[in-house]
């Protein structure tokens, strides 16, 4: 079937579609196809903040760690709300690991339903928690759904949030409209996010054209005298650009540079780096009588 051409109507089916996406709820494609078109987490945020409002669902919170096993070293905290009451609890260790991205999101795959209207569904909280929950659905904030997400790794973890000022009841039958389209847009836009959050890094923490050339010379393993030497400068100048790198940056040495080099795009993943991908591993036939190959490179 060949894709339309030319700019697509606000309800159009996407280019190139075929009758089965037609089973995915409209408000899902709508939000996905909005979803590709975008730049900047800014706009990923636009859209999350947009959907939850359209679901009566407009507190959110999206929150993700790059590792879970430290609290400390989260990556990211955004919420559609002032969320500033919250601060004593976040920095009580007897409290904070009792919220829901410690307690659920950093272990488990399955969203749950969170809020006071569903306190006893859950596990038992020590009263401080309680009164956080009590306090969030003064807020407005009485019920909602929480999916966790993943991203690379199993130590990078994040939970997204949509929540309303609901009765049991009335947030059940949002979800039994909504719960699919909230859960799998909430895996998309933390996919999206995250591609655009790592390509801000260079302006978020405003590293120069010089700094971002050196990120680079060091990640492809260049000791300093060539690096002098490609630049035209001193060994000694070499090192105080790297001392003022490592300061923006929060790394400590060249290996991290080298690592932050690539995490942002600089260089290659040296698994997937052309002329030195692995061998794909094929897999058929069932458990009991499996046949494999290997396909790699050409010689």
């Amino acid at each position: 079937m060949k894709a339309p051409e030319g700019n697509q109507p606000e309800g159009a089916a996407p280019r190139g579609a075929f009758g089965a996406e037609s089973f995915f709820p409209p408000r899902m494609q709508k939000f996905l196809r909005r979803l590709e078109q975008t730049t900047h987490s800014d706009e990923v945020w636009a859209l999350l903040k947009a959907l939850g409002q359209d679901v009566g669902l407009p507190f959110i919170d999206f929150i993700a760690a790059t590792d879970y096993g430290d609290w400390r070293r989260t990556m990211f905290v955004r919420t559609s709300y002032d969320a500033s009451w919250l601060h004593d609890a976040n920095t009580d260790p007897d409290l904070y690991r009792w919220s829901y991205f410690r307690s659920h999101g950093i272990a488990c795959l399955t969203p749950i339903v969170i809020g006071l209207e569903f306190l006893r569904e859950y596990r038992p909280l020590p009263d401080g928690r309680v009164r956080i929950l009590r306090e969030a659905a003064r807020r407005g904030m009485r019920a909602g759904i929480s999916t966790p997400l993943r991203q690379h790794a199993p130590r990078q973890a994040a939970m997204m949030s949509f929540l309303g000022d609901h009765d049991r009841g009335a947030l059940l039958d949002i979800l039994a409209a909504e719960g699919w389209t909230l859960t799998h847009c909430a895996q998309a836009a933390h996919q999206r996010y995250l591609l655009h959050f790592t390509q801000e890094y260079v302006e978020r923490n405003r590293i120069t054209d010089k700094q971002l050339e050196l990120m680079e010379l060091i990640g492809r393993g260049y000791l300093d005298r060539h690096i002098a030497d490609h630049l035209e400068i001193s060994v000694s100048a070499v090192r105080q650009r790297l001392n003022a790198l490592m300061q923006k940056t929060g790394t400590t040495n060249r290996v991290e540079v080298a690592a932050l080099a690539m995490s942002i795009g600089m260089l290659p993943d040296p698994l997937y780096s052309p002329g030195s991908a692995p061998a794909v591993l094929v897999q058929s036939g069932d458990r009991e009588d499996i046949r494999t190959q290997e396909y790699g490179p050409e010689p």
